[in-house]
Formats: C-alpha cells, sequence, structure tokens
C-alpha cells in the first residue's frame, strides 16, 4: 500500500514523545479507506495512563485507546492529508 509523504509541525515535534507519533501514524493506516482527510486525537491523561481519543467525521469514527505512561500528555492533535502528504500539527498551530 502506497503511503504519501508524512511532516510533523514544529509542536508536534517539540512536545510529542516520537513513540506517540508513530502510534497515532499506525491508527490511521489501520483505518479503512475511504479514509477521512482530517483526523483528531484527543490527548488526555486518566491516572497513569494516556488516553487517546481517535476521531474522524467522514466516515463516522471513534476509537479510545488507554497507554500506560510516565509522562501522559494533554493535547489536541489533527492530521491532514491532501492526498498529496500528510501533516501532524497540534490544534493550538492550526
Amino acid at each position: 500500500m502506497f503511503k504519501n509523504k508524512r511532516y510533523l509541525s514544529r509542536g508536534v515535534n517539540d512536545t510529542i514523545p516520537i513513540e506517540l507519533q508513530l502510534f497515532l501514524w499506525a491508527c490511521i493506516d489501520q483505518l479503512p479507506e475511504p479514509r477521512d482527510y482530517l483526523q483528531i486525537f484527543a490527548l488526555d491523561q486518566v491516572g497513569f495512563m494516556q488516553s487517546i481519543t481517535h476521531q474522524t467525521e467522514e466516515p463516522k469514527y471513534r476509537k479510545v485507546y488507554l497507554l500506560p505512561s510516565e509522562k501522559p500528555i494533554t493535547q489536541k492533535i489533527y492530521v491532514i492529508d491532501d492526498d498529496d502528504h500528510s501533516t501532524m500539527l497540534l490544534a493550538t498551530e492550526y
């Protein structure tokens, strides 16, 4: 399967650990086609766990993951796909 080029914003690069970035990309990769051009990830702390809520509008999709984490992050992340490339950015950078 062909994957388009992937980019990160400076904010994602500076605040989101690489392991978490790779997990988010993997969440998108496992989705069936067709995929929404906008993927939304809400990262929250639940006790000592990292909660990740992944959702899309079209088609409607929502899944919650709980991962063990020493330093859970609270952040909203968008991944925008324009068919040529995908960009992962913090919602505050949008």
